[in-house]
């Protein structure tokens, strides 16, 4: 289905088909005006509009710049006209707190930027002590720099990379990311050669002041030359689809007021790798991203299992006194889109205790290996007996996990008050990749893990008590991917055990980073660029730290045994 990216023609032919076999097992209907389907509107991303100048005066000269070469809108920029303002230049534009380690930061110290363009480099200072890398990526990423802008009463901001950056696209890419839309400020992204003009009216040059500001150099901010001025038009387009859940019950004979318990798993992928979340090598752009196990896999165990339960309620054997819903959500690879909006529809500003007695979900089953992990565990005391008891006529060799805050659709259930699972059975080198193909699955393994799941929702289901709901602290690494400069391409086996000190690898993207330097399935890192690993959010920390394109020493345990790798990070972006 061509990946299956939310909103588009693959998604339909996806959801098509699992309405299809809900409606061949006698399913009730459970979408909107009486249909399986649950649509809901999201933004997919931004485009340019008809209408986007830069306009550069300097002196007696006046430039339109080229649009995609000299210049480029920013995706979260205020639209419309920018009048002509004067140029301030605030070195990487951050604003940050010092440490104990890293010594206050401040672009503007000194600065009257007030109704003025501020132009700032991309990313942050490059050859500073790992220590201060790894504090200031949190002032780092553009949004964020717009906001400081805006604080300061800019009128824009203009974003240069900087020719010391390593980066793949010397302009800013036009993608939306949710969350950084309109930040309230005109923001545009200029080339290397055009900012380099503009400074060059003031005596200054751009690689020099990078340079020095990369050594963490105390560089004063500047204004340019009176007759220096910018004025834009950003006209910026987003783009607005539309997704759809499939829905669908099978209810309890006699009919029951007791809450639903809900057996879900996403029906989305990454289509051609559109998305942030593609892991394909640079020979795999543009190519389809099945998502055999990410996660057809989920989706064929929750119709397996709809099947067995409907096959049991038809012989009168199923014993329910609360309905069952099975869900097939789709927007999940972008940020559980589907799921929220049901759940949202369904809580209507309040929680859904007393209404969903439990959600069980599967997402990604099909590479069953030494253990499948049952997570969210810690969301019911009623959850590990249970998982015991129903795992007896399986077989499975199961790893219980507590945490319930999990990067899939359980999430907006278990906040709004539902015990929850999720049933998963690890990452691996063809995760969100094209090589994600059917031919790699474990069937039985799919089988199996569907057994199971049935089992636990009809147990859920026949049982006079809902398992009850357990709050549980959510542990903040208080870093995102998206912020990370630098690019090992690791596999982080999202599942390990937690006896496991260190961050156990499923693997490296082929032709990156850590591959090249002989990263293997089952190495547990323990050590990055002289920081110990013990958890994922030590290893996170570690990377914020990593410079682009300098070798560092990785060291892990495989076989039980350390040892000492050199890497080089690659550029994220």
């Amino acid at each position: 289905m061509e990946g299956r990216l939310t909103g588009t023609a693959g998604e339909r032919k996806a959801t098509a088909y699992v309405a299809s076999v809900f409606e061949q097992l006698g399913l009730e209907p459970g979408g909107d005006d009486g249909s399986y389907f649950q649509s809901f509107d999201f933004t997919a991303g931004v485009r340019l509009g008809d209408e986007n100048r830069l306009t550069i005066v300097s002196g007696q000269a006046r430039e339109d710049g080229v649009l995609d070469e000299d210049w480029r809108p920013l995706a979260f920029s205020t639209v419309g006209e920018t009048a002509g303002s004067g140029v301030v230049f605030a070195g990487y534009g951050i604003t940050a707190p010092g440490t104990g380690e890293v010594p206050d930061y401040d672009s503007y110290e000194g600065l009257d930027v007030a109704g003025k363009w501020v132009m700032v480099l991309r990313f942050q200072p490059e050859s500073v002590p790992p220590e201060w890398r790894r504090h200031l990526i949190h002032y780092s990423d553009l949004p964020y720099k717009a906001s400081v802008a805006r604080r300061n009463g800019a009128a824009g901001i203009i974003v240069v990379t900087g020719p010391d950056a390593q980066a793949r696209d010397r302009l800013v890419d036009l993608r939306f990311e949710a969350g950084a839309a309109d930040a309230g400020i005109a923001g545009v992204a200029l080339s290397d050669a055009k900012a380099a003009e503009l400074l060059g009216t003031a005596g200054r040059d751009l690689k020099t002041l990078q340079g020095r500001l990369d050594k963490g150099e105390s560089v004063e901010g500047f204004e340019l030359p009176d007759d220096v001025m910018l004025s834009a038009r950003i006209g910026i387009l987003s783009e607005q689809r539309n997704g759809r859940n499939v829905l669908a019950w099978l209810r309890a004979r006699p009919s029951s007021d007791e809450p639903p318990v809900i057996l879900g798993a996403h029906v989305d992928h990454l289509g051609r790798g559109e998305t942030p979340g593609s892991l394909a090598v640079d020979a795999e752009r543009g190519a389809i991203h099945y998502g055999a196990d990410d996660n057809a896999s989920g989706v064929a165990a929750m119709l397996e299992a709809a099947q067995y339960l409907a096959g049991l309620a038809g012989e009168g054997e199923l014993g329910a006194v609360r309905d069952i819903g099975f869900a097939a959500w789709s927007g999940e690879e972008l940020g559980t889109l589907g799921s929220s909006h049901y759940v949202e529809a369904l809580a209507q500003d309040g929680g859904l205790e007393g209404r969903v007695a439990a959600y069980v979900n599967m997402d990604m089953v099909g590479h069953v290996g030494e253990k499948v992990f049952v997570q969210g565990t810690g969301s019911s005391s009623a959850w590990p007996r249970e998982i015991e008891r129903r795992n007896v006529p399986v077989g499975l060799p199961l790893t219980l996990q507590p945490d319930p805050y999990l990067p899939t659709d359980t999430t907006p259930f278990y906040v709004k008050g539902v015990p929850v699972l999720n049933l998963f059975t690890g990452a691996h080198e063809d995760y969100s990749s094209p090589r994600d193909t059917p031919d790699r699955l474990d069937y039985d393994g799919v089988r199996d893990v569907a057994r199971l799941a049935a089992g636990l929702v009809r147990s859920v289901a026949r049982a006079p008590r809902a398992p009850g709901h357990v709050e549980v602290e959510r542990r903040q690494s208080g870093l995102a991917r998206k912020h990370l400069r630098a690019y090992l391409g690791t596999i982080p086996a999202y599942g390990q055990d937690e006896s496991v000190q260190g961050v156990q690898l499923q693997g490296a993207v082929k032709g990156g980073p850590a591959d090249e330097a002989g990263v293997v399935g089952g190495d547990v890192v323990v050590e990055l660029a002289g920081v110990e690993v013990r958890t994922i959010h030590d290893y996170m920390g570690a990377l914020s730290g990593l410079k682009v394109g300098e070798e560092t020493d990785l060291v892990v345990l495989r076989d039980g045994k350390p040892e000492r790798l050199r890497v080089v990070p690659g550029a994220r972006e």
